[in-house]
Protein backbone atom coordinates (compact mmCIF):
# COMPACT_ATOMS: atom_id res chain seq x y z
CA UNK A 1 0.00 0.00 0.00
CA UNK A 2 1.10 3.42 -0.57
CA UNK A 3 2.57 5.32 2.20
CA UNK A 4 2.60 8.58 -0.03
CA UNK A 5 0.36 10.86 1.30
CA UNK A 6 -0.13 12.85 -2.20
CA UNK A 7 -1.19 8.97 -3.50
CA UNK A 8 -4.17 9.97 -5.78
CA UNK A 9 -7.61 9.99 -4.13
CA UNK A 10 -10.26 6.77 -4.04
CA UNK A 11 -13.22 7.86 -6.49
CA UNK A 12 -16.47 5.80 -5.56
CA UNK A 13 -18.31 5.00 -8.60
CA UNK A 14 -21.86 4.23 -7.21
CA UNK A 15 -24.55 2.23 -9.11
CA UNK A 16 -27.63 3.82 -7.70
CA UNK A 17 -26.39 6.81 -6.48
CA UNK A 18 -29.74 8.88 -6.10
CA UNK A 19 -31.36 6.04 -3.89
CA UNK A 20 -31.47 6.86 0.03
CA UNK A 21 -27.77 4.49 0.61
CA UNK A 22 -26.11 6.17 -2.42
CA UNK A 23 -27.25 9.12 -1.09
CA UNK A 24 -25.88 8.71 2.05
CA UNK A 25 -23.04 7.64 0.85
CA UNK A 26 -22.45 10.61 -1.14
CA UNK A 27 -22.91 13.11 1.61
CA UNK A 28 -20.41 11.37 3.65
CA UNK A 29 -17.40 11.37 1.28
CA UNK A 30 -18.75 15.23 0.53
CA UNK A 31 -18.33 15.52 4.54
CA UNK A 32 -14.82 14.30 4.54
CA UNK A 33 -13.79 17.42 2.92
CA UNK A 34 -14.83 19.90 5.43
CA UNK A 35 -16.51 18.46 8.11
CA UNK A 36 -14.71 15.26 8.83
CA UNK A 37 -15.78 14.99 12.40
CA UNK A 38 -19.16 14.16 11.02
CA UNK A 39 -18.08 11.21 9.20
CA UNK A 40 -14.30 9.64 10.41
CA UNK A 41 -15.33 9.03 14.11
CA UNK A 42 -17.81 6.14 12.36
CA UNK A 43 -15.09 3.95 9.92
CA UNK A 44 -13.77 1.42 10.77
CA UNK A 45 -10.78 1.33 8.42
CA UNK A 46 -8.68 4.50 9.48
CA UNK A 47 -6.25 2.61 11.55
CA UNK A 48 -6.31 -1.09 9.65
CA UNK A 49 -5.45 0.89 6.31
CA UNK A 50 -3.49 4.17 8.17
CA UNK A 51 -1.20 4.10 5.14
CA UNK A 52 -3.87 4.54 2.26
CA UNK A 53 -3.90 8.24 1.91
CA UNK A 54 -5.74 11.06 3.26
CA UNK A 55 -9.55 10.33 3.68
CA UNK A 56 -10.40 14.00 2.90
CA UNK A 57 -9.38 13.40 -0.85
CA UNK A 58 -11.71 10.84 -1.29
CA UNK A 59 -14.77 11.46 -4.74
CA UNK A 60 -17.86 10.34 -5.41
CA UNK A 61 -19.63 9.92 -8.61
CA UNK A 62 -22.10 7.69 -10.38
CA UNK A 63 -25.12 6.40 -12.21
CA UNK A 64 -28.98 6.83 -11.73
CA UNK A 65 -32.28 6.64 -13.64
CA UNK A 66 -32.85 10.21 -13.14
CA UNK A 67 -29.35 12.52 -13.82
CA UNK A 68 -30.74 15.65 -14.22
CA UNK A 69 -32.17 15.81 -10.93
CA UNK A 70 -30.32 18.03 -7.89
CA UNK A 71 -28.64 15.77 -5.73
CA UNK A 72 -29.32 18.27 -2.63
CA UNK A 73 -32.93 17.78 -3.67
CA UNK A 74 -32.57 13.84 -3.71
CA UNK A 75 -31.02 14.20 -0.40
CA UNK A 76 -34.43 16.02 1.21
CA UNK A 77 -36.27 13.81 -0.77
CA UNK A 78 -34.99 10.69 1.00
CA UNK A 79 -35.34 12.24 4.60
CA UNK A 80 -31.98 10.37 6.13
CA UNK A 81 -29.40 13.24 6.05
CA UNK A 82 -30.13 16.40 8.36
CA UNK A 83 -31.47 19.33 6.51
CA UNK A 84 -28.43 21.22 7.80
CA UNK A 85 -26.03 18.83 6.76
CA UNK A 86 -27.44 19.27 2.82
CA UNK A 87 -27.32 22.77 3.14
CA UNK A 88 -23.84 22.92 4.51
CA UNK A 89 -22.53 20.60 1.78
CA UNK A 90 -24.44 22.12 -0.47
CA UNK A 91 -21.58 23.28 -3.20
CA UNK A 92 -19.80 19.85 -2.83
CA UNK A 93 -22.91 17.98 -3.82
CA UNK A 94 -23.81 20.24 -6.84
CA UNK A 95 -19.93 19.24 -8.08
CA UNK A 96 -21.17 15.13 -7.94
CA UNK A 97 -21.51 13.92 -11.66
CA UNK A 98 -23.91 11.91 -12.31
CA UNK A 99 -25.07 9.77 -15.46
CA UNK A 100 -27.85 7.87 -16.70
CA UNK A 101 -28.30 4.12 -16.15
CA UNK A 102 -27.45 2.32 -19.77
CA UNK A 103 -30.65 1.92 -22.14
CA UNK A 104 -32.19 -1.54 -20.82
CA UNK A 105 -33.47 -2.88 -23.89
CA UNK A 106 -29.32 -2.73 -25.41
CA UNK A 107 -27.40 -6.15 -25.12
CA UNK A 108 -25.30 -6.97 -22.52
CA UNK A 109 -22.17 -6.00 -24.63
CA UNK A 110 -23.59 -2.76 -25.55
CA UNK A 111 -24.12 -1.91 -21.99
CA UNK A 112 -20.50 -3.00 -21.26
CA UNK A 113 -19.10 -1.07 -23.29
CA UNK A 114 -21.01 1.93 -22.86
CA UNK A 115 -20.43 1.36 -18.91
CA UNK A 116 -17.02 1.52 -19.87
CA UNK A 117 -16.47 4.76 -21.51
CA UNK A 118 -18.53 6.09 -18.77
CA UNK A 119 -15.95 5.01 -16.27
CA UNK A 120 -13.12 6.05 -17.69
CA UNK A 121 -15.27 9.70 -18.64
CA UNK A 122 -15.49 9.44 -14.69
CA UNK A 123 -11.92 8.57 -14.13
CA UNK A 124 -10.67 11.46 -16.27
CA UNK A 125 -12.98 13.89 -14.90
CA UNK A 126 -11.97 13.25 -11.10
CA UNK A 127 -8.09 13.79 -12.11
CA UNK A 128 -5.58 10.76 -10.97
CA UNK A 129 -7.75 8.68 -8.77
CA UNK A 130 -8.46 5.35 -7.98
CA UNK A 131 -11.94 4.22 -8.69
CA UNK A 132 -13.84 1.62 -7.01
CA UNK A 133 -17.07 0.32 -8.45
CA UNK A 134 -20.05 0.01 -5.38
CA UNK A 135 -23.33 -1.65 -6.42
CA UNK A 136 -25.95 -0.48 -4.31
CA UNK A 137 -28.72 -1.13 -7.26
CA UNK A 138 -32.09 -2.80 -5.56
CA UNK A 139 -32.98 -6.56 -4.85
CA UNK A 140 -33.41 -8.51 -7.74
CA UNK A 141 -34.97 -11.63 -8.81
CA UNK A 142 -32.16 -13.34 -9.77
CA UNK A 143 -32.56 -15.47 -12.87
CA UNK A 144 -30.79 -18.45 -12.78
CA UNK A 145 -26.99 -18.09 -13.92
CA UNK A 146 -25.58 -21.84 -13.13
CA UNK A 147 -24.61 -22.55 -17.13
CA UNK A 148 -23.69 -19.38 -17.76
CA UNK A 149 -20.16 -19.64 -18.94
CA UNK A 150 -19.29 -15.97 -20.40
CA UNK A 151 -21.32 -12.59 -21.36
CA UNK A 152 -22.44 -14.10 -24.30
CA UNK A 153 -25.15 -16.53 -22.09
CA UNK A 154 -26.93 -13.75 -20.56
CA UNK A 155 -29.63 -12.46 -22.89
CA UNK A 156 -31.34 -9.53 -22.61
CA UNK A 157 -34.53 -11.02 -20.39
CA UNK A 158 -31.68 -11.98 -17.52
CA UNK A 159 -30.18 -8.42 -17.85
CA UNK A 160 -32.98 -6.86 -17.38
CA UNK A 161 -33.69 -9.01 -14.25
CA UNK A 162 -29.95 -8.26 -13.39
CA UNK A 163 -28.84 -5.07 -14.69
CA UNK A 164 -25.51 -4.80 -12.32
CA UNK A 165 -23.79 -7.55 -14.12
CA UNK A 166 -23.01 -4.91 -16.71
CA UNK A 167 -21.85 -3.02 -13.87
CA UNK A 168 -19.60 -5.61 -12.50
CA UNK A 169 -18.31 -6.65 -15.66
CA UNK A 170 -17.16 -3.08 -17.01
CA UNK A 171 -15.46 -2.70 -13.59
CA UNK A 172 -13.56 -5.92 -13.38
CA UNK A 173 -12.71 -5.08 -17.40
CA UNK A 174 -11.38 -1.83 -16.47
CA UNK A 175 -9.28 -3.26 -13.85
CA UNK A 176 -11.65 -1.15 -11.14
CA UNK A 177 -12.26 -3.33 -7.54
CA UNK A 178 -15.86 -4.04 -7.29
CA UNK A 179 -18.05 -4.12 -3.82
CA UNK A 180 -21.23 -5.96 -3.70
CA UNK A 181 -23.83 -4.64 -0.98
CA UNK A 182 -26.69 -6.10 -2.18
CA UNK A 183 -27.89 -9.19 -2.27
CA UNK A 184 -28.14 -10.39 -5.83
CA UNK A 185 -25.57 -12.39 -7.04
CA UNK A 186 -22.97 -11.07 -9.56
CA UNK A 187 -20.41 -13.14 -8.62
CA UNK A 188 -20.66 -15.53 -11.39
CA UNK A 189 -17.36 -17.99 -11.51
CA UNK A 190 -16.34 -16.65 -15.14
CA UNK A 191 -15.89 -13.10 -14.00
CA UNK A 192 -14.94 -13.88 -10.59
CA UNK A 193 -12.38 -16.00 -12.86
CA UNK A 194 -11.38 -12.53 -14.98
CA UNK A 195 -11.24 -10.64 -11.97
CA UNK A 196 -8.29 -13.21 -10.59
CA UNK A 197 -6.84 -12.66 -13.63
CA UNK A 198 -6.52 -9.06 -13.93
CA UNK A 199 -5.51 -9.06 -9.87
CA UNK A 200 -9.00 -7.47 -9.05
CA UNK A 201 -10.31 -7.63 -6.28
CA UNK A 202 -14.83 -8.40 -5.52
CA UNK A 203 -16.17 -7.77 -2.13
CA UNK A 204 -19.86 -9.18 -1.55
CA UNK A 205 -22.49 -10.29 -1.01
CA UNK A 206 -24.94 -8.66 1.06
CA UNK A 207 -24.07 -5.35 3.21
CA UNK A 208 -24.37 -7.04 6.90
CA UNK A 209 -25.49 -3.19 8.75
CA UNK A 210 -27.84 -3.80 11.68
CA UNK A 211 -29.93 -7.02 12.69
CA UNK A 212 -28.05 -9.46 11.33
CA UNK A 213 -24.90 -8.12 12.24
CA UNK A 214 -26.10 -8.11 16.17
CA UNK A 215 -27.38 -11.86 15.37
CA UNK A 216 -23.63 -12.97 14.67
CA UNK A 217 -22.04 -11.15 17.70
CA UNK A 218 -24.37 -12.51 19.68
CA UNK A 219 -24.41 -16.31 18.22
CA UNK A 220 -20.92 -16.01 18.17
CA UNK A 221 -20.98 -15.25 22.36
CA UNK A 222 -23.41 -18.13 22.65
CA UNK A 223 -21.55 -20.90 20.65
CA UNK A 224 -18.71 -19.54 22.64
CA UNK A 225 -20.48 -19.93 25.97
CA UNK A 226 -22.02 -23.58 24.60
CA UNK A 227 -25.32 -21.78 25.45
CA UNK A 228 -28.07 -23.77 23.29
CA UNK A 229 -30.17 -21.97 20.67
CA UNK A 230 -33.50 -23.32 20.57
CA UNK A 231 -35.61 -21.33 18.21
CA UNK A 232 -34.97 -17.19 16.89
CA UNK A 233 -37.66 -15.01 15.58
CA UNK A 234 -36.61 -11.91 13.71
CA UNK A 235 -38.96 -9.32 12.09
CA UNK A 236 -38.06 -5.83 10.84
CA UNK A 237 -39.99 -3.16 9.47
CA UNK A 238 -39.11 -0.46 7.30
CA UNK A 239 -40.27 2.38 4.85
CA UNK A 240 -37.89 3.25 2.55
CA UNK A 241 -37.93 2.11 -0.89
CA UNK A 242 -36.08 -0.92 0.25
CA UNK A 243 -38.75 -2.12 1.97
CA UNK A 244 -41.41 -1.33 -0.80
CA UNK A 245 -39.18 -3.37 -3.26
CA UNK A 246 -38.61 -6.44 -0.84
CA UNK A 247 -42.55 -7.02 -0.68
CA UNK A 248 -42.05 -8.49 -3.77
CA UNK A 249 -41.37 -11.97 -2.77
CA UNK A 250 -39.37 -12.78 -5.63
CA UNK A 251 -36.98 -10.42 -4.74
CA UNK A 252 -37.21 -10.63 -1.06
CA UNK A 253 -36.02 -14.52 -1.19
CA UNK A 254 -32.06 -14.12 -1.59
CA UNK A 255 -31.94 -11.33 1.25
CA UNK A 256 -33.81 -13.41 3.57
CA UNK A 257 -31.90 -16.91 2.76
CA UNK A 258 -29.00 -15.08 3.55
CA UNK A 259 -30.43 -13.79 6.74
CA UNK A 260 -31.50 -16.88 7.83
CA UNK A 261 -28.53 -19.38 6.66
CA UNK A 262 -26.00 -17.61 8.42
CA UNK A 263 -27.45 -18.74 11.92
CA UNK A 264 -26.75 -22.42 11.69
CA UNK A 265 -23.43 -21.73 10.16
CA UNK A 266 -22.64 -19.36 12.93
CA UNK A 267 -23.99 -21.94 15.30
CA UNK A 268 -22.44 -24.75 13.86
CA UNK A 269 -25.86 -26.55 13.77
CA UNK A 270 -29.19 -26.43 12.44
CA UNK A 271 -31.99 -24.26 14.86
CA UNK A 272 -34.47 -27.01 14.51
CA UNK A 273 -36.86 -28.66 16.73
CA UNK A 274 -36.98 -32.51 17.91
CA UNK A 275 -38.88 -32.93 14.76
CA UNK A 276 -36.26 -31.59 12.48
CA UNK A 277 -38.65 -28.26 11.95
CA UNK A 278 -36.39 -24.67 11.72
CA UNK A 279 -37.15 -23.13 14.43
CA UNK A 280 -35.54 -19.99 12.59
CA UNK A 281 -37.84 -17.16 11.38
CA UNK A 282 -36.98 -14.25 9.42
CA UNK A 283 -39.36 -11.51 8.62
CA UNK A 284 -39.21 -8.15 6.82
CA UNK A 285 -42.21 -5.86 6.50
CA UNK A 286 -43.01 -2.67 4.46
CA UNK A 287 -44.23 -0.21 6.95
CA UNK A 288 -44.32 3.47 5.21
CA UNK A 289 -44.22 5.71 8.19
CA UNK A 290 -40.54 4.65 9.75
CA UNK A 291 -39.11 5.59 6.19
CA UNK A 292 -35.39 5.11 6.46
CA UNK A 293 -35.83 4.54 10.36
CA UNK A 294 -35.60 0.66 10.81
CA UNK A 295 -36.66 -1.38 13.68
CA UNK A 296 -36.18 -4.85 13.96
CA UNK A 297 -37.22 -7.24 16.93
CA UNK A 298 -35.89 -10.45 17.82
CA UNK A 299 -37.14 -13.42 20.24
CA UNK A 300 -33.93 -15.88 21.21
CA UNK A 301 -34.61 -19.27 23.19
CA UNK A 302 -32.28 -20.78 24.95
CA UNK A 303 -31.02 -23.46 27.23
CA UNK A 304 -28.63 -23.74 29.66
CA UNK A 305 -27.25 -26.04 32.86
CA UNK A 306 -29.94 -28.93 33.59
CA UNK A 307 -31.60 -27.83 29.97
CA UNK A 308 -33.77 -24.92 31.51
CA UNK A 309 -34.83 -22.29 28.99
CA UNK A 310 -34.27 -18.65 29.13
CA UNK A 311 -35.28 -16.03 26.90
CA UNK A 312 -33.71 -12.83 25.35
CA UNK A 313 -35.76 -9.94 23.67
CA UNK A 314 -33.62 -7.63 21.80
CA UNK A 315 -34.71 -4.39 20.19
CA UNK A 316 -33.21 -2.31 17.78
CA UNK A 317 -34.24 0.88 16.58
CA UNK A 318 -31.93 1.82 13.54
CA UNK A 319 -31.56 3.62 10.60
CA UNK A 320 -30.89 1.59 7.29
CA UNK A 321 -28.70 4.53 5.08
CA UNK A 322 -26.66 5.36 8.14
CA UNK A 323 -25.54 2.40 9.31
CA UNK A 324 -24.75 1.09 5.93
CA UNK A 325 -23.09 4.49 4.35
CA UNK A 326 -19.72 4.24 6.78
CA UNK A 327 -19.38 0.57 5.67
CA UNK A 328 -19.39 1.07 2.17
CA UNK A 329 -16.73 3.88 2.27
CA UNK A 330 -14.46 1.24 4.95
CA UNK A 331 -15.27 -1.34 1.71
CA UNK A 332 -14.20 1.21 -0.94
CA UNK A 333 -11.11 1.68 1.00
CA UNK A 334 -10.36 -2.17 2.01
CA UNK A 335 -10.76 -3.33 -2.20
CA UNK A 336 -8.47 -0.26 -3.01
CA UNK A 337 -5.21 -1.40 -0.45
CA UNK A 338 -6.02 -4.45 -1.78
CA UNK A 339 -5.76 -3.92 -5.29
CA UNK A 340 -2.28 -1.56 -4.47
CA UNK A 341 -1.42 -5.34 -2.71
CA UNK A 342 -2.02 -6.89 -5.69
CA UNK A 343 -4.75 -8.81 -4.18
CA UNK A 344 -7.27 -10.33 -6.21
CA UNK A 345 -10.58 -12.43 -7.29
CA UNK A 346 -13.20 -12.76 -4.38
CA UNK A 347 -12.41 -11.51 -1.12
CA UNK A 348 -13.75 -14.26 1.35
CA UNK A 349 -11.61 -11.92 4.62
CA UNK A 350 -14.15 -9.30 4.47
CA UNK A 351 -16.81 -11.50 5.54
CA UNK A 352 -17.07 -8.95 8.69
CA UNK A 353 -19.26 -6.56 6.45
CA UNK A 354 -21.82 -9.16 4.51
CA UNK A 355 -24.21 -11.36 5.23
CA UNK A 356 -22.99 -13.88 2.56
CA UNK A 357 -19.67 -13.29 1.81
CA UNK A 358 -17.76 -14.40 -1.50
CA UNK A 359 -15.10 -16.47 -1.89
CA UNK A 360 -13.13 -19.56 -0.57
CA UNK A 361 -13.58 -20.49 3.34
CA UNK A 362 -15.03 -17.18 4.71
CA UNK A 363 -14.82 -16.36 8.32
CA UNK A 364 -17.83 -17.21 10.08
CA UNK A 365 -18.30 -16.61 13.67
CA UNK A 366 -17.75 -12.61 14.85
CA UNK A 367 -13.96 -13.14 16.69
CA UNK A 368 -12.58 -15.01 13.37
CA UNK A 369 -14.35 -12.06 11.29
CA UNK A 370 -12.65 -9.46 13.10
CA UNK A 371 -8.99 -11.64 13.36
CA UNK A 372 -8.93 -11.92 9.28
CA UNK A 373 -9.56 -8.42 8.95
CA UNK A 374 -6.60 -7.96 11.11
CA UNK A 375 -4.33 -10.39 9.07
CA UNK A 376 -5.72 -8.51 5.59
CA UNK A 377 -4.21 -5.05 7.27
CA UNK A 378 -0.95 -6.75 7.59
CA UNK A 379 -0.83 -7.90 4.00
CA UNK A 380 -2.28 -4.79 2.53
CA UNK A 381 0.76 -3.06 4.35
CA UNK A 382 -1.18 -1.66 7.41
Amino acid sequence: MTKDKAAPPILLLVVGIQGAVGSTVAAAVAALDTHPELVIPYLTSVDALSGLGPLSTMRVAGWDLSPEKPFQECLATRGVVPITAIDALGPQLARIPVLPAPNDTADIHDQIDQLRKDIRRLAAEAGASRPVLVNLLPAACDPDMAQCQCADDIDNAALRQLPDLAYVAAAIRENVPVVNFTPNTVELPWLIAEAESRGVPVAGRDGKTGQTYLKVVLASAFRARHLAVDGWYSTNILGNADGRNLMDPERCSGKLANKTHLLNEVLGYPVENAAGEPTHTVRIDYYPPRGDAKEAWDVIDLRGLFGLPMSIRLNLQGRDSILAAPMIVDLARWVAALKEAGIGGAISDLGFFFKKPVGQDPPVTFEEQTARLTVLSTRCGG
